[in-house]
């Protein structure tokens, strides 16, 4: 359902604002109506689930078991506006959801009614909710996020592999790389995040008002609990059980979730810095899109703001992950709330780090290199042939090799000539070496740059496979 311009204007968040309309394949997954959805679908699978176990002495009618599933399959909108109906008398947002599902099943048996929340506590509802979220946010949203992105950067990396440019180790002049190399480090980095973004398990708990089945043993003192439990949270819901905890699950795989996740922002907070960067030492040309304004007074500009736009975006995200961090790993003792309205800003979590990857990858759309200007900044500067020169001598035994080349070359303008006569001065370099450092040029001086990008491309295809 899409919002008037007018709500959106009113929004107090942008990303319920300005930004929703980019926002339409997570907001069915974290807002306030999917998190209804999900505790509506595990009450419901519980009760289920209880049904059809052996050890449980209690059957659902044919109705019931339809009702449900179609709770499951899909829930229906004006049945969670009844929740929160239900929930200003209840003050209470799981008790509410009960409450519903009563409604749902009456004409029910007087039983039937009883078992719905059997032995739950909230928690018991709420942690398996939210991991159901993030298991589903993680496969419909970030992996195809990540792939996307991970795609462009490869694609470019093989196209530029073999386009020589200066490094630029602590900002100066160093020796030369490609620019597809470069790109290949992020990729390579952010796919080792993907990696361990996929496997994080994420983990549910139902053991009660304390974690330790007190209610469930209290009802049925001769069921193995622990295991009916497990079948449900690992084989009808997907997801691990955490059979250590107290009232509420322990969020340690949610924070590992977000912590790798913000450890891929970060990783992308310093690709878009070194693209802004070249963009402006003018190595990279931006598409330029009629109708556009770069600034409202200086016509000529054209400024790089999607890559500041994805910058600020994963900076925010990443802030909230922190506090996740911080926050959800501690409860005092074996409850509190605090962890309650944290969780519910998952969402703002998610959808600024959303912003940020769509952001930088539009920005990564609109760029093209310049060899002419990568060219000829690399071409010129001889002086960080001195490394080449220096190391050569060194495997012939030139204890002052360094010193050499240092003396030549620190902190002066360097050409060709100057290096031919440290070649030449040097007695102990055979004659066909000197004769192969010579006619080294600083744009051939790239070492195994594109083949690393082929074995990095080679060994994402398996990975892939």
């Amino acid at each position: 359902m899409n919002r008037s311009e007018t709500e959106q204007l009113y929004s107090i968040s942008a990303v319920d604002g300005r930004y929703r309309s980019k926002l339409e394949k997570l907001a069915p997954l974290v807002s306030e109506a999917a998190l209804i959805s999900y505790r509506l679908r595990v009450e419901a699978e519980w009760l289920l689930h209880l049904s059809e176990s052996p050890e449980i002495d209690f059957q659902l009618s044919a109705v019931a078991t339809k009702k449900l599933t179609g709770v499951i399959k899909e829930a229906d909108p004006k049945g969670l506006l009844r929740v929160k109906e239900l929930e200003k008398t209840t003050n209470h947002d799981v008790k509410a959801i009960e409450y519903y599902l009563r409604e749902l099943l009456v004409g029910e048996d007087d039983r039937t009614m009883a078992f719905i929340h059997f032995a739950c506590t909230s928690e018991d509802i709420n942690n398996l909710s939210y991991a159901l979220m993030l298991k589903e946010v993680r496969e419909k949203v970030l992996l195809p996020e990540i792939d996307a992105l991970l795609l462009k950067l490869d694609t470019m990396a093989k196209e530029y592999k073999s386009l020589a440019m200066l490094a630029r180790t602590h900002g100066q002049t160093a020796s030369p790389t490609t620019l597809g190399k470069e790109l290949a480090v992020f990729a390579h980095r952010l796919a080792k995040q993907r990696a361990e973004l996929v496997r994080v398990e994420l983990e549910g708990k139902m053991s009660g008002a304390v974690g330790n089945y007190n209610a469930h043993l209290a009802a049925y003192p001769k069921l193995d609990w622990v295991e009916i439990t497990r079948r449900f949270i690992e084989n009808r819901l997907g997801l691990k059980q955490n059979l250590l905890t107290t009232q509420i699950e322990n969020h340690d795989s949610m924070i590992a979730l977000t912590d790798v996740q913000r450890r891929f922002n970060t990783i992308s907070i310093g690709l878009c810095r070194d693209i802004w960067s070249y963009i402006s030492n003018d190595y990279f040309k931006q598409e330029v899109k009629a109708g556009e304004v770069g600034s409202s007074t200086m016509p000529h500009k054209v400024n790089p703001i999607d890559f500041e736009n994805a910058e600020g975006n994963f900076g925010i995200a990443n802030a909230l992950a922190n506090h996740f961090a911080d926050k959800l790993l501690i409860s005092r003792w074996q409850r509190d709330l605090s962890d309650s309205t944290v969780q519910r800003v998952l969402g703002t979590f998610f959808a600024h780090t959303v912003l940020a990857s769509q952001a930088l990858r539009k920005g990564l759309d609109k760029i093209s290199p310049r060899p002419d200007v990568i060219q000829a900044d690399v071409e010129g500067a001889y002086e960080v042939l001195g490394e080449a020169i220096q190391t050569a001598m060194r495997r012939f035994g030139v204890l002052d090799a360094y010193e050499r080349l240092k003396s030549a070359t620190r902190g002066q303008r360097v050409l060709q000539e100057d290096l031919i006569r440290v070649i030449d001065d040097c007695a102990e370099l055979p004659a066909d070496l000197k004769k192969e450092l010579k006619a080294l040029k600083p744009d051939s001086y790239v070492g195994d740059a594109a083949r690393l990008v082929d074995i990095y491309l080679e060994r994402r295809g398996h990975a892939r496979k």
